[in-house]
């Protein structure tokens, strides 16, 4: 019998066997044993991470007649066909080439008929995305009045690109990356049973290399084995993957540190002489950057995910290198790597980025006479504390410039936000002009299908914000944080892919506002008290010092309500 890959004989059988996707295989061995099957299921997530080796297990255990506890026999006649990929009742069919209208109706006009040698007919789509729009109108009629005994299963890798008619009718599992360490145990576990020698640091390159995939990680490994005569080495690994060892890393980052821009580009012109590709020598910088920062605050995560490979010279570098310039160096980094892509002649890129890490950082009066150490572990409390103080002296100076005299400041006066200029209410108005409930709850329904659109960076600062208030076309994002509002709104890149990525989700041009979240009541305030929310164009009774009479006011309410909610809005008394 001719070899076979690794990937393709390890492959899970059993529920149990599917690795890193404890909570989404016992829900279904849960309901398998209760019989209370879903008539359509849509797994989710990340290449190789077991949606496909799931659904042939579940078509399996289903059909079972000797199961136990939710998972197949795999002894009987029906078990091993389905293993083989012999048992006519279980099709499973490639969107990527039979994505067409036709293709899907010969499937709903075949789904009629009764199961011919199992108890369940199941229909298994891959990359059900690719799918065309006649393809999913034909598709969600079958969803809609399935028939019985038929199962369908949809697998794919971007959700967001699956009508939200179809995922409303199926039963959703998100899949999600394996960890490192269960790649570790795996490959380790696999190696064991076939009595090969391993080097237990180059299954650790191996599992970091995957991204989170056990196909990609057996591939990997299969390579591997194939470059070392059935022995994995740690420089093998290196090799195959293109990755840098931890100490080459740990020098080149020492480099940035020290501001020494000859040594640094002498140590990439060795990194790309050893052969090592450039889009893996960015990432895993910006990895290795993203570790030092996550060890100043919480070491224990770092220590986990990393599986003890860390060195004294990582420790050291997480001391001497603050916060900031680690932002400085992941940005830098990561204009780098969208470089790339772009060219023919990524060293060039990598001498720019080079220069530029290592240019000496302009050095500030607290930098001076505050430990290094110190400053990365200020309180961010306090310095928000701080910030504000700023901001209510400048506030009152410009009170004093403008004003002669003027009036005396209260010490408890509320403090000026520093960043109310930066607020383009001019955006902002015309959105709550036309907002309305229904359009926010369509947006926050998509909103985590938006963010899982972005890239690692975008996402992270994108993570502490939510829409507050939209319209049919505009919508207004309110931020946590002051900083990250600030960052965001002056990125014109993550403001073009937000909108681009509500049209394709929503099949409507969107302008997106951005708003911190401490500004945004008093901004929804001045909205109502100085626009005309009553319709004529005159203003209430209120603004003329009268009482207002109670069905203009009654409007009022009515329209907050419309705009912002019933939840938030406070009827007068």
């Amino acid at each position: 019998m001719s070899y076979q890959a690794l990937y393709r004989v390890w492959r899970p059988q059993r529920f149990d066997d599917v690795i890193g996707q404890e909570t989404m295989t016992q829900t279904l061995k849960n309901a398998i044993m209760t019989q209370q099957t879903s008539h359509a299921y849509l797994f989710t997530g990340p290449r190789g991470t077991g949606k496909t080796s799931a659904a042939k297990i579940f078509a399996k255990a289903i059909n079972c007649h000797h199961q136990k506890d939710g998972e197949p026999c795999n002894q009987c006649a029906t078990c091993q066909a389905i293993t083989m990929g012999t048992l006519n009742d279980v099709i499973e069919i490639d969107a990527a080439s039979n994505n067409g209208v036709e293709e899907i109706r010969d499937i709903r006009d075949k789904a009629k008929y009764a199961p011919t040698q199992a108890d369940y007919k199941i229909y298994i789509i891959d990359e059900v995305h690719m799918l065309s729009t006649g393809a999913f109108n034909a598709l969600l009629k079958t969803l809609e009045e399935p028939p019985a005994n038929v199962v369908f299963i949809l697998a794919t890798t971007e959700v967001h690109k699956v009508p939200a008619t179809i995922i409303s009718r199926t039963q959703r599992f998100n899949f999600r990356r394996i960890t490192a360490a269960d790649l570790f145990k795996r490959m380790a576990y696999i190696l064991d049973q076939k009595e090969m020698t391993y080097d237990p640091a180059a299954l650790k390159v191996i599992a970091k290399a995957a991204e989170g995939g056990m196909r990609d990680a057996l591939s990997i490994l299969d390579q591997v084995l194939s470059f070392s005569d059935n022995h994995v080495t740690l420089e093998n690994a290196l090799d195959v993957t293109g990755s840098l060892t931890e100490s080459m890393l740990a020098d080149y980052v020492q480099t940035i540190q020290d501001s020494d821009t000859k040594k640094a580009l002498a140590l990439l012109q060795q990194i790309l002489a050893e052969g090592k590709d450039a889009q893996r020598f960015i990432e895993d910088l910006i990895e290795y950057s993203r570790d030092l920062l996550l060890y100043q605050q919480a070491p224990e995560l770092v220590l986990a995910n990393e599986m003890d490979l860390l060195d004294e010279h990582f420790k050291t570098l997480s001391t001497q290198l603050p916060a900031e310039r680690l932002y400085a160096v992941i940005d830098v980094l990561n204009e780098t790597q969208q470089q790339l892509r772009f060219t023919n002649h990524p060293e060039i890129y990598l001498e720019v980025a080079t220069v530029r890490l290592t240019q000496p950082q302009p050095v500030t009066t607290n930098q001076v006479s505050t430990p290094v150490a110190t400053v990365a572990s200020t309180d961010s409390a306090e310095v928000s504390a701080l910030q504000k103080e700023l901001a209510q002296l400048q506030a009152t100076v410009a009170q004093l410039t403008a004003n002669e005299p003027a009036a005396p400041v209260q010490p408890k006066a509320k403090p000026a936000k520093k960043i109310s200029k930066k607020i383009n209410r001019q955006a902002i108005y015309p959105v709550l002009a036309d907002a309305t409930r229904a359009n926010l709850e369509q947006l926050k329904e998509v909103w985590p299908d938006l963010l899982n659109m972005l890239n690692v960076t975008k996402r992270a600062v994108m993570k502490v914000s939510e829409p507050v208030a939209a319209s049919q076309g505009g919508v207004v994002v309110a931020f946590n944080y002051a900083i990250l509002f600030e960052r965001a709104n002056n990125d014109q890149e993550l403001l073009t892919t937000l909108e681009s990525g509500l049209n394709r989700l929503t099949g409507n041009p969107f302008k997106v506002v951005l708003v911190p979240h401490d500004s945004w009541p008093d901004i929804r305030q001045e909205y109502l008290q100085n626009h005309d929310v009553t319709g004529d164009g005159e203003s209430t009774p209120a603004e003329a010092g009268q009482a207002p009479a109670e069905p203009q006011t009654a409007e009022v309410v009515q329209k907050a309500q419309d705009l912002f909610g019933e939840a938030v809005v406070v009827q007068p008394d």
